[in-house]
């Protein structure tokens, strides 16, 4: 059997250049390849790191955050974890790039926050030990 290998995470969005745009500035990541519908970014070589893509979906709807217990109604199907060495300032910046901050707030050490086409992502810190 030949090797499997997971390449990259595929986010829908009604824009997906604007989308790749946010998350570009967000993570430090660059352009690998583009076409009208779909872009996919990643860390520049030897950084590390995971890729994303992002495809438009005309009928794009944004997940539900959080979860509401209601068959049949859109729901929060994944999210991102990124990790960072100082909270207040990465969200401070998410915000400013164009992120926006849950109301609800589970944990002292995460803050959930929405990208621009609804996608809830979180940063975090390492716990002190």
């Amino acid at each position: 059997m030949s090797p499997v290998r997971l390449s990259t995470v595929v986010l829908d969005a009604r824009d997906a250049h604007e989308l790749a745009g946010f998350y570009l500035r967000l993570l430090g990541y660059e352009v690998r390849a583009e076409e009208p519908d779909w872009v996919l970014i990643g860390p520049p070589p030897g950084a590390g790191g995971t890729a994303l893509s992002f495809q438009a979906e005309p009928d794009y709807v944004p997940p539900v955050w959080p979860t509401r217990r209601r068959p049949g109604e859109q729901q929060m199907m994944l999210h991102l974890d990124i990790e960072v060495d100082d909270l207040d300032a990465e969200t401070a910046r998410a915000v400013a790039e164009g992120a926006r901050l849950a109301e609800y707030q589970p944990q002292d050490d995460v803050r959930v926050l929405f990208d621009p086409s609804g996608h809830p992502f979180c940063l975090w810190v390492q716990a002190s030990q």
